[in-house]
């Protein structure tokens, strides 16, 4: 049987020990909440998960990605990734048409741990919307709010309400 998808957020349970994670974020790069990244150029968008979420996944064994020319509504699922454990669904950060998938992932599903930033990326996609960006963060804004999020019921909450 096989495991039933969850959101990319990750969240761990409310009872998890605090823990000091290392956090590689990009300049350039806009970040949403539920831990994809966007790095936009002129008419084209590449979208992939961040090194705090890939950190979290631990080794990823199979990367599912959607149809080339599909159109992907904002904070709806476009894909999964699976550890030897479960399998989390991948959310778009932005409206959009997938105009390229990252074919080397399904191969090489391991390079989402090895190079989130690079030669991990999962999908290039033309915006809807452009202007959309304006309510992704930049990386001192993610920074912020993945710090003491590992065991706060706070964090719970603020994220429910920022999806709303």
């Amino acid at each position: 049987m096989s495991p039933s998808p969850s959101s990319l957020l990750l969240s761990p349970s409310l009872d998890a020990s605090p823990q000091v994670i290392a956090i590689e974020l990009l300049e350039g790069l806009k970040y949403a909440n539920s831990q994809e990244w966007v790095k936009h150029e002129v008419s084209v968008a590449t979208i992939g998960i961040t090194d705090h979420a890939q950190g979290h996944l631990g080794e990823v064994v199979f990367v599912e990605l959607p149809e080339e020319n599909s159109s992907v509504s904002k904070e709806k699922s476009f894909g999964a990734v699976e550890n030897v454990k479960e399998t989390s669904e991948i959310l778009s950060p932005i409206s959009c048409e997938v105009i390229e998938v990252n074919k080397k992932l399904t191969e090489l599903p391991g390079l989402i741990n090895s190079s989130p930033y690079e030669d991990g990326w999962m999908v290039k996609v033309k915006p809807s919307n452009p202007t959309k960006f304006v309510y992704l963060m930049g990386p001192k804004e993610y920074k912020v709010l993945r710090r003491g999020r590992h065991s706060s019921l706070i964090w719970h909450l603020c994220l429910h309400m920022c999806q709303s």
